[in-house]
């Protein structure tokens, strides 16, 4: 620490130089990086290394990062401890490359100690491996050190200078998400916005048979189908060369030109609970394959694995190659985005609405759906609300929902509100195939929409291969002016406590 107690050294006198230093074994293979690690594996009946972590889930309420807190003396007294233990310990060090769009790709160097290895392997997989330039290796832009047995949990983040100590956590998420935080700050800091979000490419025929592609976007929080809709092929007609191709799951940044920059270029970071082959045989098949990294996943001592059981957790993960995946592409940047999705289950809203960009931005900074009773089941039915369903934004969170107002209104992006849970009390379902019929014809472009003097909103009046009508929010929702007098009134209140928020948005409320 700095003799004023409030800075740390230099990366280059803090850290040991990985490929001189006698401690640190640098960039080794998977197989070794496994090998590190062969005491805490058990092995899958597909071959793959499992692991039980004691850390389950992020530690949100440990973790601070020097902007939106107040970074005290014993803050970075955290960070030299995590550089100290990089120094003294034997340690492993991983370099990979975060990203592959020109302007916002970043090398990325996460330190962990060598019995740790299995966080590398799975971390690892995630991302690209970082080419030479030249004879040397270029210096990490994000660096994390991973001290996973420290006898107290903090995660302390230092986003300008793209330092992130993690202490006490055994966690391979926390890992992943201390680069993915500073992937979306860095995008904001070049005018752009990082997205907590899924992104994919459609390409249908027009009326000529040629290929048109559009470029979607859904966020959304847990349990609201968002993976679903991101890896879904929509049902196209593929004999006329139409496809629908997922390119991210996770983050991804919306830059002022249009593009969805992606981050993990070679990896994705799956949940596993209910994981079933019939439903999902894509992504089972990449599960099970041998390249898998299952964490906390119930795994019998013989191998066998039961994707349905929650004996560890029901925040199971497996990490998966690319690849392996049938639905993924090869590219990971969406060359231009033309519609973006916010998935809710809030049973007042219609199966789909249009959003305006005051509108869309109002979506973003409620980040709103419901508890359902796979979380806290005393509080089912409520309202849950995340900016930008975005738990790991730096900065203004108001300021985050301006910067989205202006660029989808600058791009010309449509924005829409889609609902995959129900509607009212007798909870008509908005099922897997309306929601994908919805997309589908939604990108082809042949939705007719109307004003819906209900609820305010610009809703379907036709969509080709489905009864919209059936869906009608007055009908299917009793003492409906109640029920949106009272979201519209916490939706204020909600707004209300942002404020960098531009008016415009706060009287968008929908």
């Amino acid at each position: 620490m700095s003799e004023s107690g409030k800075s740390v050294q230099s990366l280059e006198t803090a850290l040991p130089d990985p490929a001189e230093a006698d401690d640190v074994i640098y960039d080794p293979s998977l197989d070794r990086l496994r090998e590190f690690s062969e005491h805490l594996e058990t092995t899958t009946e597909f071959g793959s290394p499992s692991y039980v972590s004691d850390e389950r889930s992020r530690n949100a309420d440990k973790t601070k990062n020097a902007v939106d807190s107040e970074f005290g003396a014993s803050d970075y007294a955290r960070v030299e401890e995590a550089f100290e233990a990089a120094r003294e310990r034997e340690m492993v060090c991983v370099d990979r490359r975060m990203g592959r769009y020109d302007d916002h790709s970043y090398v990325c160097r996460l330190y962990v100690p060598k019995e740790y290895g299995r966080i590398a392997l799975a971390w690892a997989k995630l991302f690209e491996p970082v080419e030479d330039e030249g004879d040397s290796r270029p210096d990490p832009d994000f660096v994390t050190v991973q001290v996973p047995d420290f006898e107290e949990t903090a995660i302390r983040i230092l986003p300008d200078e793209g330092v992130t100590a993690v202490l006490g956590s055994d966690y391979t998420g926390e890992a992943k998400k201390s680069f993915l935080r500073l992937f979306m700050y860095y995008a904001k800091k070049q005018g752009g916005l990082g997205l907590h979000a899924g992104s994919k490419r459609v390409r249908l025929a027009d009326d000529s048979g040629d290929l048109q592609e559009v470029g979607q976007a859904f966020l959304g929080l847990s349990a609201t189908g968002k993976s679903t809709l991101t890896a879904h092929g929509l049902w196209l007609d593929e004999e006329s060369g139409e496809e629908a191709t997922m390119l991210q799951d996770d983050v991804c940044a919306l830059l002022p030109d249009g593009t969805i920059a992606g981050s993990e270029g070679n990896g994705l970071y799956v949940k596993t609970i209910g994981l079933d082959a019939d439903e999902q045989p894509a992504m089972h098949a990449a599960v099970t394959d041998e390249s898998a990294v299952l964490e906390n996943v119930d795994v019998s001592d013989d191998g066998t694995v039961d994707f349905d059981s929650d004996r560890h957790t029901s925040n199971g993960r497996a990490v998966i190659e690319r690849e392996q995946l049938s639905s993924a592409g090869e590219d990971i940047d969406l060359d231009s985005v033309d519609q973006v999705f916010f998935i809710t289950r809030n049973p007042v809203m219609p199966p789909v609405a249009k959003l305006s960009p005051e509108e869309a931005a109002v979506a973003f900074m409620l980040g709103e759906s419901i508890q359902t009773s796979a979380g806290d089941l005393s509080k089912a039915g409520e309202s849950i609300r995340v900016v930008g369903t975005n738990p790991f934004i730096v900065g203004s969170k108001g300021e985050e929902g301006n910067r989205f107002r202006n660029l989808v209104a600058d791009l010309d992006v449509d924005c829409f509100v889609i609902n995959t849970g129900h509607l009212g009390a007798d909870q008509k379902d908005i099922g897997v195939e309306e929601s994908v019929t919805i997309l589908r014809e939604i990108a082809r472009g042949t939705v007719s929409w109307r004003d819906d003097a209900a609820t305010g909103l610009t809703v379907p009046s036709e969509v080709p291969g489905m009864d919209i009508s059936a869906f009608d929010v007055a009908e299917n929702v009793e003492n409906l002016d109640e029920k949106l007098a009272k979201l519209r009134t916490e939706r204020r209140t909600h707004l209300d406590t942002f404020e960098d928020l531009d008016d415009e948005i706060r009287d968008a409320v929908y």
